[in-house]
């Protein structure tokens, strides 16, 4: 039987693979409040300093729904503890990194183990909690501690950077992650599908390389898009994005099965992770910067701002269990992306001078509806993906709000830096880059409302009568899905 809500076990789950999330958000925005200070410390110019930023997004990207298929075929806990031990190491070489190459590289090895954690972590609280209350209340804690980990990281690197240097909050995090994979060794139970397939080399590795490459070439766009670099990083992604689909149609284990993608809830969420990582995550991410250039405002003013954004991201998930018995998962996913539309709207009209509360508004409309967001990405997945395939869904859907993250911050780094660095020139760029976020936003709201919920398209529906079982819980179940796709936050931060 799957544990109850109020299981000892399913709670101790709970505990960590939330615990793991709230970790590796942490150690995401770590640079945004070190990075002046860490610059110094490794002589990074601009463009290094942009892969610092960048360098744990591209490893998230590269590795999510590799180790998503991982964990669904070969154990779900044990590649959540691989990714912590990894999440240790990468953190370890952050912190002893005597150059901006190394320290990037053990950026990228960052990211990889937190791609591990994160992409197993709802597929385990699936495996724990059954489907209903009790569930939508454990996505809500799990996207609370999504906000919780933006909300305290920046203030936990600057609190350490004041008292032991930028390199202690590296050796924090790796301390707590190495003591995340002994939690999670004694208290996570181990969860598989029940027929694993093979593993899909040919896929994996095509897959990681592509998004790899194409993040890359967004990174490079911020110096210029013109570059021989950027048009030859962004080219090979597309070639091997294209192979990769190559291989998954033809494939007889594909890691990502495509008739996923006739199903229209399945493209529902997809659409709305994009749509979120290219509107309100892209806009917010800059707000640090925009209230130091263009509003004269201090590094803990602009920490301090986001943390409005943050915070309330980090609380209204926990209404996840009274939303859900009222707004369909579509109707949330559609009502936190038009919500996330109005607060960002609300941050439009910016003027040398103006106070940097001018953004408040703004931004708690943007963070209530975005915790909104958090929990029904969760929840809209329920009814996705296969249960065997949970943390492999958890990676497609964080993977496409990866990719609408580095698009979207290269429109709003263009936008803010095309005209110069002076504080009018900035605030307009801003301005701007506030409009054409707005407007990923809202299409996605359109584009999801379009998908609608139906059954897939064009493909065999499995009958009624038909069970189907996944050896998390030995449960049969009368439809084809049951687990996550996580809601990954992830914001490749630019420098100032």
């Amino acid at each position: 039987m799957a544990a109850s809500s109020e299981h000892p076990a399913a709670a101790r789950t709970l505990a960590v693979a939330a615990a793991g999330t709230l970790l590796v958000l942490v150690a995401f925005t770590t640079p945004l409040a070190t990075l002046p200070a860490t610059a110094a410390g490794v002589h990074a110019g601009p463009g290094a300093q942009a892969w610092i930023l960048s360098g744990m997004s591209v490893g998230c990207a590269a590795g999510l729904l590799g180790s998503g298929a991982l964990g669904d075929d070969y154990g779900r806990r044990r590649t959540f503890l691989i990714g912590a031990l990894v999440l240790s190491v990468g953190s370890l070489l952050a912190a002893v990194a005597a150059g901006a190459v190394l320290l990037v590289l053990a950026r990228i090895v960052q990211g990889l183990g937190g791609a591990a954690v994160v992409a197993c972590s709802l597929g385990l609280i699936g495996a724990a909690y059954p489907d209903g209350p009790a569930r939508a209340r454990a996505t809500g804690i799990w996207g609370a501690a999504l906000g919780a980990g933006v909300a305290a990281g920046p203030f936990l690197a600057l609190g350490l950077l004041t008292v032991a240097g930028w390199r202690s909050a590296y050796v924090v995090t790796a301390l707590l992650a190495a003591g995340l994979a002994v939690a999670g060794r004694a208290v996570l139970a181990e969860s598989r599908a029940a027929a694993p397939r093979p593993v899909d080399a040919a896929g994996t590795i095509l897959l990681a390389l592509g998004v790899s490459a194409l993040l890359a070439g967004l990174v490079e766009g911020r110096s210029g898009w013109a570059r021989p670099a950027t048009l030859g990083l962004l080219v090979l992604g597309a070639i091997l994005l294209a192979g990769f689909a190559a291989v998954e149609h033809h494939g007889r284990h594909p890691m990502l099965d495509l008739r996923l993608l006739r199903r229209a809830d399945f493209v529902g969420a997809l659409v709305a992770a994009l749509a979120t990582g290219a509107g309100v995550l892209s806009i917010t991410s800059y707000t640090p910067i925009v209230v130091q250039q263009g509003l004269a405002g201090s590094a803990l003013a602009g920490v301090s701002a986001m943390l409005a954004w943050s915070g309330l991201s980090a609380l209204t998930p926990l209404s996840a269990r009274w939303l859900s018995a009222r707004i369909t998962p579509r109707g949330q996913l559609v009502a936190g992306l038009l919500g996330c539309a109005i607060g960002q709207l609300a941050l439009f009209g910016l003027h040398p001078g103006d106070p940097v509360v001018r953004l408040l508004p703004g931004l708690l409309v943007a963070g209530a509806a975005n915790g909104v967001l958090n929990a029904a990405l969760g929840r809209q997945a329920v009814s996705s993906v296969p249960a065997e395939r949970a943390a492999m869904g958890s990676g497609a859907n964080n993977t496409a709000r990866y990719v609408g993250s580095a698009f979207g911050l290269a429109v709003v780094t263009l936008s803010v830096t095309r005209n110069g660095h002076d504080p009018a020139a900035v605030l307009h760029g801003w301005n701007i880059a506030v409009l054409l976020t707005t407007v990923f936003t809202i299409a996605g709201a359109l584009a999801v409302v379009l998908a609608g919920t139906g059954p897939p398209l064009g493909s065999r529906q499995r009958s009624p009568s038909e069970p189907h079982t996944d050896s998390v819980s030995g449960n049969s179940t009368s439809n084809s899905v049951s687990k996550e796709l996580s809601a990954w936050n992830c914001y490749p931060y630019v420098p100032r």
